[in-house]
Formats: C-alpha cells, sequence, structure tokens
C-alpha cells in the first residue's frame, strides 16, 4: 500500500532558508500539510533537500507543490542505502504552478533521498515548496 514515506524520525536537510528564518520559512513546513506555511531557499545557483529515512524504503512517487514563479525547470532525484554513495535515480521537470505535481519514479529501495532543483524560475534562484511529499512503501 502506498504511504507517505516521511515520519518524525525522517531527518531533513534543506541548502538554505530565506534570511536564515527557520521559524517562518524552515524545513519543518515542507511536511507539516499546512496550506499556510512554506520551505523558503535563500538565493543561489541550486537548492536541494535531502533525507534519511529510519529504515530502507522503495519509493514510487514523489509529490511537489511549487509557489508559482519559484520552482525549478529541472530538478534531479539522487538515494542511495547502506551509506553508499548518492546516485542517480531520475531526472524530472516541474512545471512552474502552484499546482500539486506528482511523478512517478522508477522502483527503488534507499534509505537516503536527495533532491536537487536547478534552473529556477525566480531570477535570483530561490525555491518555494509548500508540500513535499515521498509516497512507496517501507521495505520489508
Amino acid at each position: 500500500m502506498t504511504q507517505s514515506l516521511v515520519c518524525p524520525d525522517t531527518v531533513s536537510r534543506v541548502s538554505s532558508v530565506l534570511n536564515r528564518n527557520s521559524r517562518q520559512f524552515g524545513k519543518k513546513h515542507l511536511f507539516d500539510q499546512d496550506e499556510e506555511t512554506c520551505w523558503n531557499s535563500d538565493q543561489g545557483p541550486s537548492q536541494w533537500v535531502s533525507l534519511e529515512f529510519p529504515q530502507c524504503v522503495q519509493i514510487t512517487q514523489l509529490q511537489v507543490q511549487f509557489q508559482g514563479g519559484f520552482s525549478s525547470r529541472h530538478s534531479c532525484l539522487e538515494g542511495s542505502r547502506g551509506g553508499e554513495a548518492l546516485s542517480k535515480i531520475v531526472d524530472f521537470y516541474p512545471e512552474d504552478t502552484n499546482a500539486l505535481q506528482t511523478f512517478s519514479i522508477p522502483t527503488m529501495e534507499v534509505d537516503r533521498l536527495k533532491l536537487t532543483f536547478e534552473d529556477t524560475t525566480d531570477f535570483f534562484g530561490r525555491v518555494v515548496i509548500y508540500h513535499l511529499r515521498v509516497l512507496g512503501e517501507k521495505a520489508g
């Protein structure tokens, strides 16, 4: 059964936070399911989110909701397991829209993920994400 794989024991990291204001724009807002909050990166050439799961998971889908005007034209998903180096799973190409976008991911068992957002639509390279969902199953 497909489920959200991010849990309280998942460790998340982000490339930056706008004005270092984690209270208002921090990484916790990626997963809080609140329509009023978001992660807002600072400016830069590319932005990223990394996730370390407490156990191996099988990812099947990725859902991202950007703020229009602050999205990425090209994104890359990398993963690994057991302390191995990250390797590319798939490139995906989000639209510059406010809608929740769903991307099918080739099924792969990982315990670590990194999403890199490149070629951002914002002139300064900022990314704004309201929802990030990693869907799949816990590995048996």
